[in-house]
């Protein structure tokens, strides 16, 4: 198992430098940390009096793992969920906040244990991930994986400026399956006619 920290360089590294593309909910981000982020913890690095976009641009890749780790893996409790599913939930919650929770809890549900769908992990939560592992620990770590591919599917669906985040401009997987599917086993990717399939209506 890899550490926390590992992990948190990983995302780092996956998220890229400083972007401020007005179709991404997170505005102006820095190593996958937002503008919304920095004001919400008071981060103004530049000692102006405001955060802004040079607080961001001001933002370095070791604060952002340390932002991670604390905001995103230590606060939520990611850290009480079975170890198979730790990387992917804390790799979601950075890139979706609280549903990243939300979607492991649906798909709990639809396994047949009673949790509450509230982006919270709570004692009802752990138990059934821990329920859920033990009883088929790469059966849940795929699942989890594609249920949140689906999450971007449906969000890509949903909102036509978002489908560049899903599919790439010569036509092939985005960014968003392409994250998705690193924490599917490769039988579980969608192959490129699959993939070809699932976008045509776009």
């Amino acid at each position: 198992m890899k550490s926390v920290r590992q992990l948190a360089e990983e995302i780092v590294a996956r998220e890229g430098g400083f972007v401020n593309d007005p179709d991404d909910p997170g505005r102006a981000t820095n190593f996958g940390v937002t503008i919304h982020t920095m004001r919400r913890l008071g981060l103004d690095l530049d000692g102006s009096g405001g955060i802004d976009m040079a607080d961001v641009r001001a933002l370095t890749r070791a604060r952002a793992v340390e932002i991670f780790i604390e905001q995103y893996y230590h606060r939520p409790g990611i850290a009480r969920l079975p170890e198979v599913l730790r990387a992917s939930v804390f790799d979601m919650q950075v890139n979706a906040g609280a549903n990243a929770v939300r979607i492991l809890q649906r798909l709990l549900r639809e396994m047949g244990h009673a949790v509450d769908v509230d982006g919270v992990i709570g004692p009802q939560t752990l138990a059934a991930a821990e329920a859920a592992a033990k009883a088929a620990p790469d059966h849940i770590a795929d699942a989890y994986g594609i249920a949140r591919r689906n999450y971007y599917f449906r969000l890509a669906d949903a909102r036509p400026a978002l489908r560049k985040f899903a599919r790439s401009r010569a036509g092939g997987k985005g960014g968003w399956i392409r994250r998705a599917e690193e924490f599917i086993a490769p039988r579980f990717h969608l192959s490129a006619a699959e993939f070809r399939h699932r976008v045509a209506a776009w």
